[in-house]
């Protein structure tokens, strides 16, 4: 999906008011690498309007992102994760508390967003699709092509750049969501659980790929899964939410330095001692939102 601009730097959470000004777009034809965003959030809150009443996914979030770092979020399901990557992203507002956003120029911060499962175009070649936000920010079209072809060959495609959707395997088709968000070169990546649909193997060359571009390109991810084992693998600081309404239960440092090799990670004594202690974290939310579930549904 094409980058978008994000709300203003400081945005109010206490109301979503569509059509709020935003800064005007970077519509330059270049772009050189440049360092990631940062992000603040104080307070901040969603709360759904539903027939059976009012249901917070997730409030009282205070997060400090720093600009270039690798920030992930696990939790149990329906926390709010998700939920949160979207108020980053612009696609939804708190309705309480403040978000701000900001770039290494001071102003807001351009974003792109990788979902899980199937977002490719599929009338598009690979090519096309990787292309799409260039062309919808007015990038000449040999241009477009050349920065289309490198990031195709940094993802390992190059030989597939005409071939459409239907034609490459699932795991192919995430590493052309990953170039196609990298392309319009975001200050702010956003991840949703991007591999999340592909089978093991997959997974584990996806997360090393990844792991590569972000050491070449440094840009700020937040980057939402399931997976304890790949939180740890990926970040440089790990977000454990609460059940729903989510909330930070703790915000823990990764020790393993970087450059990272999967298999080094995961033979260290210390990935097993991080993961017991996340995992047991969770385990806690998980059983707690389990309980009052099984409550409510007694009543």
């Amino acid at each position: 999906m094409a980058s978008r601009d994000l709300p203003l730097s400081s945005v109010s959470g206490s109301v979503a008011v569509p059509g709020v000004a935003r800064p005007a777009r970077d519509t330059a034809a270049a772009m050189p690498a440049r360092a990631g965003a940062s992000v603040q959030a104080r307070g901040v809150g969603r709360r759904f309007v539903t027939g059976r009443g009012p249901v917070d996914a997730c409030r009282d979030i205070d997060l400090d992102v720093p600009a270039g770092s690798f920030t992930v979020i696990v939790g149990p399901s329906g926390c709010g994760k998700s939920t949160f990557l979207r108020m980053l992203a612009g696609l939804d507002h708190p309705t309480s508390g403040t978000l701000t956003l900001a770039n290494s120029r001071g102003g807001a911060p351009s974003n792109a967003m990788v979902f899980q499962g199937r977002s490719l175009f599929p009338w598009l070649t690979l090519r096309q699709n990787v292309a799409y936000g260039l062309k919808l920010r007015g990038v000449p079209r040999t241009e477009r092509g050349e920065r289309s072809d490198a990031l195709l060959a940094t993802v390992g495609l190059h030989g597939f750049r005409r071939s459409y959707p239907h034609q490459v395997s699932e795991g192919m088709r995430q590493r052309v969501a990953i170039a196609r968000a990298l392309a319009v070169d975001p200050d702010l990546l956003l991840m949703d659980e991007p591999f999340g649909a592909l089978d093991e193997q997959t997974r584990f060359l996806l997360q090393e790929e990844l792991l590569r571009i972000w050491d070449e390109s440094r840009k700020t991810v937040v980057f939402v899964t399931h997976s304890i084992d790949e939180a740890i693998v990926l970040a440089d600081r790990i977000v454990v939410m609460s059940a729903q309404p989510g909330t930070i239960r703790s915000v823990i440092d990764v020790p393993f330095a970087r450059p990272r090799a999967l298999m080094d990670v995961r033979s260290d004594p210390a990935f097993t001692a991080l993961f017991g202690e996340i995992w047991t974290t969770v385990r806690e939310e998980v059983t707690a939102a389990r309980t009052a579930q099984e409550a409510s549904m007694a009543r």
